[in-house]
């Protein structure tokens, strides 16, 4: 058999300590990289709620309609309108009880109709569907006690 050579060890040797320091090297870069995710994580955390408010009110302000204020005239500029029509609870009553229980009275006639307005559209859509198979039958199909008389 042959006797381990001394430079085989001290090669084997150092490749096994440069191999424990690149292993070394490697690990506090990747521990630094999920320092920086963690950090990043919590960043986005913190701050994407607030981003998705803002980002679903301009949205949501995007679509609402354009409805004049009761108080502002015909002669009002369409640029000078109150675009916060909808009073929330924390606003300012208007100076009239009287125009302040009219809006509230409006607004609940307003969701009741809203509410209501899915219904009335599949009562609407089944009639015509009725109306529209009455009006395939064929003139043979109605009873003659049915039909109407000409005169003339």
């Amino acid at each position: 058999m042959m006797a381990p050579n001394k430079t085989s060890e001290v090669v084997d040797t150092h490749e096994a300590t440069w191999s424990s320091q690149t292993d070394d090297l490697e690990l506090e870069s990747l521990e630094s990289e999920l320092k920086q995710m963690a950090h990043k994580i919590l960043e986005h955390r913190s701050t994407l709620p607030d981003q998705l408010k803002s980002t679903l009110l301009s949205i949501l302000d995007a679509h609402r309609p354009l409805f004049p204020h009761p108080s502002h005239h015909a002669s009002t500029p369409p640029g000078a309108l109150d675009h916060n029509i909808y009073q929330s609870e924390g606003s300012p009553a208007p100076e009239d009880p009287e125009t302040a229980k009219k809006v509230k009275l409006l607004n609940e006639k307003i969701t009741q109709n809203c509410s209501t307005m899915p219904v009335i559209l599949k009562r609407m859509k089944d009639c015509i569907a009725r109306i529209e198979k009455l009006d395939s039958y064929n003139a043979a199909v109605i009873h003659p006690a049915f039909k109407a008389k000409k005169t003339g």
